[in-house]
């Protein structure tokens, strides 16, 4: 076949038709080369243009803003996450004919709190006005494109206006959400959403101004006491463990004591002890999904991706605060009850992730450790301290709140290491720093924050005990607390009609009738408690007990 072909090379026609195809083959490698040239060349003359250089790049200044408002919408999304967390915590650690009364509860509130916050709850906070309240931005009327006090000094590299709103957003809505966990099983749906429009409409945005907002007298010039700390100094809170901890657990604790315990609850030192969760797997889940939100939380509080090694900084020291508050609690409760408790577990890394956030930005891993350590034993104690007290708290949030937020905003000025100031847009700004007590600044520092938590304890917790009287005296369905048929029947059923639980499969629920519920006696008004090891009248005579009228439902 070669032999072929090469016989054929000597006819004319044949090297004819071979010139002319590898001809017309140079001629469009040629026009292809030639193509390219054109178009570097074209491209290359271009891009010496001045104008057109000016006109084309992009200033550093609005990739700053880019960079810093895509990390504020992120951990923005991380903490209003959190909400799901909420759900699962509160609906595990309660009874199960609570349950539906609590997610709608998480639910409806975000939805009331958005509303709230949009129309004037912003404005109260972060609008300028004095150092009380602000007065600018209701319905978000006036707004610029970037937070005025998110931007460099130059006005370049702020975070996106409505950005920076969204985030504030989820930070009210877990001020209201914290402050339901201790007012679960008793608390009338309309009763629930008139403290809820107080709390995310006056009471938190107020305190808020007070210390992160515009001219707020507790975060730039100490007002009437300021006489009592060094100057230069003010009150500190990184990213809420006074102005959202303290605050929804003060308020907590206000409903909590407006309420009264709920039915059937007997405390420790009348014989009994808290009432069991009726599903703890979805109680750590939820706590677990918070710790997770809270690195949206803390870390996103620097409102700059700028700030990489303060991002880091809080970061870690929000992990470790955790892992020692859960740890510590856990040990700290074994040698009293010699079980190994989960429970006490969940509540005490969310203590310590409650310390951590005041100090977060300024301490080192070493103070994060401690701050959770302690938060570990602070949780448990306060517990105790609510249950000694007869303040019946289902989900134990006045302790993690209230007494681990008061704890951690204190230890700011003690563990305070003075090498770090605040973030910018652009990055750290270390021309002012924040020095603790036992890193040689001083009591100052201390000062300010003990009079920054009174002022909450005190101010906000007693406004809130005179709403919750108020709203608890309105007759009728708006009343705070369920009537009494309401909450034997179970919340879901009497509030919304439904159970969280239904029997399908032949599973379902159980009723039993745990021991010393209260029963009423002679008609009187109000329950009896039988002590411990009695028995009633009633039940020595052989009368049969009412199976429904204090019953607990337990899922099997």
């Amino acid at each position: 076949m070669i032999r072929t072909r090469l016989q054929r090379l000597k006819e004319k026609d044949t090297r004819k038709l071979i010139a002319t195809i590898m001809a017309g083959k140079m001629l469009g490698i040629a026009t292809i080369l030639g193509a390219m040239k054109g178009f570097a060349w074209y491209f290359e003359s271009s891009a010496h243009a001045a104008p057109l250089v000016h006109q084309a790049a992009v200033k550093t200044g609005d990739l700053v803003s880019a960079s810093n408002t895509i990390w504020v919408l992120v951990t923005a999304f991380l903490v209003f996450f959190m909400q799901a967390g909420f759900m699962g915590l509160e609906a595990g650690f309660a009874r199960s004919r609570e349950t539906v009364n609590v997610l709608l509860e998480c639910v409806f509130d975000t939805c009331l709190c958005g509303l709230l916050y949009w129309a004037f709850g912003f404005a109260f906070q972060f609008g300028v006005g004095n150092g009380l309240i602000g007065h600018q931005y209701f319905l978000l009327h006036g707004m610029s494109a970037a937070y005025p006090t998110t931007t460099a000094a130059d006005g370049t590299g702020g975070v996106a206006f409505l950005a920076f709103f969204l985030f504030q957003f989820a930070f009210a809505d877990t001020a209201s959400t914290v402050t339901s966990g201790a007012m679960v099983g008793r608390t009338g749906f309309k009763g629930d959403i008139l403290y809820s429009i107080t709390v995310s409409g006056f009471l938190y945005p107020i305190f808020g101004h007070w210390v992160w907002g515009p001219g707020g007298w507790l975060g730039n010039t100490m007002g009437w006491f300021k006489s009592l700390v060094p100057s230069g100094i003010v009150f500190r809170d990184f990213a809420g463990s006074t102005v959202v901890h303290t605050v929804g657990g003060v308020i907590a604790l206000a409903g909590c004591i407006v309420l009264g315990p709920r039915l059937g609850r007997v405390f420790k030192r009348d014989g009994g002890g808290p009432l069991a969760p009726h599903d703890l797997t979805w109680g750590a889940i939820g706590g677990v999904i918070l710790w997770f939100g809270w690195y949206g939380f803390n870390p996103g509080s620097t409102l700059s991706a700028m700030d990489w090694e303060g991002i880091g900084r809080v970061a870690a020291n929000t992990t470790l605060a955790a892992c020692a508050g859960g740890m510590v609690a856990v040990l700290f409760v074994y040698p009293k009850v010699k079980k190994w408790d989960l429970g006490i577990s969940v509540n005490g890394f969310l203590g310590g992730l409650v310390a951590i956030t005041c100090p977060c930005y300024w301490v080192s891993p070493w103070g994060a450790v401690v701050i959770g350590a302690v938060a570990g034993i602070v949780v448990p104690l306060g517990i105790d301290f609510m249950e000694w007290r007869r303040w019946d708290d289902p989900i134990g949030a006045v302790a993690v709140h209230m007494f681990a937020g008061i704890w951690g905003t204190l230890s700011l000025g003690l563990l305070a290491t003075g090498q770090f100031g605040v973030p910018t847009a652009t990055g750290a700004n270390t021309s002012t720093v924040v020095t603790g007590l036992f890193y040689g600044g001083g009591t100052g520092q201390l000062r300010a924050q003990f009079i920054g938590s009174l002022t909450c304890i005190i101010c906000v917790g007693g406004a809130a005990l005179i709403i919750m009287a108020l709203i608890n005296k309105i007759p009728g369905s708006w009343t705070l607390r369920v009537q009494r048929d309401g909450e034997l029947e179970g919340l879901d059923l009497h509030e919304h009609g439904t159970a969280a639980y239904h029997v399908e499969f032949g599973q379902g629920m159980t009723y039993s009738a745990p021991p010393n519920l209260p029963a009423l006696k002679n008609g009187a008004k109000e329950p009896v408690t039988t002590p411990v090891g009695e028995t009633t009248p009633e039940a020595a005579a052989g009368a049969p007990a009412a199976a429904s009228d204090t019953s607990e439902d337990l899922p099997v």
